[in-house]
């Protein structure tokens, strides 16, 4: 059993977050995709209406017009589900926001692999692939509510595009209000001398469980969270990996080019060691409730559990 504290869902602590933010910061705007009662935008509407802009279901013309306020100095916070801003409005950020390099924060709701039964065409597993090879894009996926309430506040002070990973469900408590994001900095959530475990987003509270359950049949975990996956934190990936001499990468998204490929790419340049990429495979997902899909996907904490000590043992 887990021993993590229960938390709110992210994208609940990004509503009241960016809310919050706004009370003394005149320069932040929202921008919503008709999807304010599911991301949470909602809240920043009841308290900033004049600085809320409900664009309907048009993502593109949403990214236009939040590129034309970054130009005015205005940080515009753009948000709907990560499938639509990521795969529907792409060459819209390509083109209109990340090539000039403009001050803007997008927000991909529902990222991940449990949407809350929304259809699978709404699931979005792929999405730290496709916007970290986009140049001068910034990549963030926090753990919990805590993580995220304090990247929301570095983001905001942080120049230039960045991509937050925001996930529906609730998510266990890893970090305490003591602990500090920071751009581009991984951090160690777990000392261990067996396998070094990379794991990012919500990801990283299922990689504590089964770090857990796999310290019960004496094997020691060292979990490393990387929230920052562009840019990478290549000097922390680098020792933390050769502190055991092996690697599991675990991720609620695509093994295809995510943390996973993040990760390999970097050891394979500075630090060839053992390594496994665990998350979905190359597949596409479907709806149902989200404990049996994590365990169908094999991300589940016993899944996850299974895998490193597959690998370990190998």
């Amino acid at each position: 059993m887990s021993t993590l504290t229960p938390g709110k869902a992210l994208r609940v602590a990004f509503g009241e977050t960016i809310t919050e933010l706004a009370r003394t910061d005149l320069r932040i705007v929202v921008l919503d995709g008709d999807t304010g009662s599911s991301t949470r935008t909602d809240i920043f509407e009841n308290e900033h209406p004049d600085r809320f802009f409900q664009m309907g279901i048009t993502e593109q013309n949403m990214l236009g017009m939040a590129a034309g306020m970054a130009t005015l100095g205005l940080i515009p916070i753009v948000s709907t589900f990560s499938c639509f801003i990521v795969s529907r409005a792409h060459d819209s950020i390509r083109v209109l926001i990340a090539q000039p390099k403009l001050n803007v924060k997008l927000m991909g709701g529902y990222a991940g692999l449990l949407a809350g039964m929304t259809g699978k065409t709404h699931l979005m597993f792929d999405d730290v692939s496709i916007m970290r090879s986009m140049a001068n894009m910034t990549v963030v996926a926090p753990a919990d509510e805590i993580e995220t309430r304090q990247a929301l506040k570095a983001i905001i002070d942080y120049p230039g595009p960045v991509y937050f990973r925001l996930t529906r469900p609730n998510s266990p408590i890893i970090f305490d209000d003591d602990s500090r994001f920071e751009v581009g900095k991984a951090v160690v959530v777990r000392q261990g001398s067996d396998v070094t475990v990379f794991s990012s987003g919500t990801q990283t509270a299922r990689a504590f469980e089964a770090a857990e359950i796999l310290a019960g049949e004496g094997i020691d975990v060292h979990l490393v969270h990387v929230p920052t996956i562009k840019p990478l934190d290549v000097e922390a990936i680098v020792a933390e990996a050769r502190r055991t001499g092996r690697v599991v990468t675990t991720e609620e998204h695509t093994i295809v080019g995510g943390l996973g490929g993040a990760i390999a790419e970097t050891l394979g340049e500075h630090a060839p060691l053992p390594i496994r990429r665990h998350g979905l495979q190359d597949v596409f997902g479907e709806s149902g409730p989200d404990d049996a899909l994590l365990e169908k996907y094999g991300i589940s904490p016993e899944k996850t559990a299974d895998a490193i000590r597959e690998f370990v043992q190998s």
